[in-house]
């Protein structure tokens, strides 16, 4: 009788003796990794978004009909054709054409061209090279 009652004392004991030699190694592998690692907190946790052009700056980029793209008449933003003479919003450097809305609204969120990412350089706002032929 006491031969049953030790292997049930076993049966119940060993699995909370594992159950807590497996907790305290999480809690010095916790303790650990929080002393030993602190967070950088002088980085961002999420990047700062680039804010994206000013109205007055969108009134110096190219304005153009549909007839004058020369990369092609399909507007990246909305993918729709940009017809012969829509107005339509030209990137210099890349030369990518869209509708003139759809382009204004895109860029004025992100300073980037939206098929080729090219980033639009802050030195062609302060040259008077670009003309607007509109």
């Amino acid at each position: 009788m006491i031969k049953i009652l030790d292997y049930v004392l076993l049966a119940l004991f060993l699995p909370c003796l594992g159950i807590s030699a497996i907790f305290i190694i999480y809690m010095c592998l916790l303790w650990y990794v929080t002393t030993h690692h602190p967070a950088n907190t002088s980085q961002p946790v999420k990047p700062v978004k680039e804010k994206g052009l000013s109205a007055s700056e969108l009134e110096k980029l190219p304005r153009v009909t549909g007839k004058d793209l020369v990369m092609g008449s399909e507007c990246a933003v909305c993918l729709d054709e940009i017809e012969n003479e829509q107005p339509a919003r030209l990137v210099p450097g890349c030369n990518h054409g869209f509708h003139l809305q759809c382009g204004d609204i895109w860029l004025s969120k992100h300073p980037v061209c939206p098929v080729c990412r090219t980033k639009l350089d802050p030195q062609i706002f302060d040259s008077s090279e670009i003309e607007n032929p509109c």
